[in-house]
């Protein structure tokens, strides 16, 4: 039995009136892109501008120029193994393959330049610099190739006590490699052009689950249920 009727109605309009707005939101009525897809691209070339670590990074492998290394990493595969080899070749060092191991031997300068240098390429959106002019294959896979390195680079680095390397080899990893693969194709926004989208959208939010909460809240009130203590 429905105790107040006028509180459960309001309820039920509010209620229905919540998914009919929703469905619109996931219509393509926002520049061709539902209203999910679009915040997410919007938060995504805001968070990009805010994500460019690269010059600090390269800073820190100052003191590494002409310091000469030797390590091994660990391919996925045979194939990857060979497409690593055209990377530390791109660096001058001198490489060997042996099945899925990689030994290097090199400049350590020469190499953390060459992994910045295709970084910054993708972090601008320019593939084309890595994947026909540098090593002929696709510019995703070769970032991805380069986090292999650095993750197994890092790893082994660690079991022989060169803390020091090994932090630097992650911090190119998780600072350089990543942002410019995850962030590749979007372009970077400064959040003050777009500060009027990012309140609304802010209050909006806050605004669209009140509007749920309170449609439930006045069902459940309208139907006789009610909290006590």
């Amino acid at each position: 039995m429905i105790a107040n009727k006028k509180e459960f109605g309001l309820g039920v309009v509010l209620f229905i009136a919540f998914w009919a707005v929703f469905a619109v939101l996931l219509s393509p009525v926002f520049e061709g892109k539902n209203l999910l897809d679009y915040m997410d691209n919007l938060y995504n070339t805001i968070s990009k501008k805010s994500s460019y670590y690269i010059p600090a990074v390269k800073k820190k492998t100052e003191p590494f120029q002409g310091q000469q290394i030797e390590f091994s990493v660990q391919a996925k595969d045979p194939g990857q193994a060979t497409r690593m080899a055209k990377l530390f070749e791109a660096a001058k060092a001198t490489v060997t393959v042996e099945g899925k191991n990689v030994k290097v031997s090199g400049d350590m300068g020469k190499i953390f330049d060459n992994v910045l240098v295709d970084a910054d390429a993708m972090f601008n959106n320019n593939g084309q610099a890595i994947n026909q002019n540098k090593y002929g294959y696709d510019e995703k896979q070769v970032m991805y190739d380069w986090w292999t390195v650095m993750k197994s680079a890092e790893t082994n680095m660690n079991k022989e006590g060169k803390f020091k390397e090994a932090k630097l080899f992650y911090q190119i990893m998780t600072k350089a490699i990543e942002p410019s693969y995850n962030y590749y194709g979007i372009v970077a926004t400064d959040i003050k052009e777009k500060i009027v989208m990012v309140v609304i959208s802010l209050a909006g939010y806050v605004i669209y689950t009140m509007w749920y909460g309170f449609a439930i809240l006045f069902m459940f009130e309208g139907w006789g249920m009610k909290l006590e203590h």
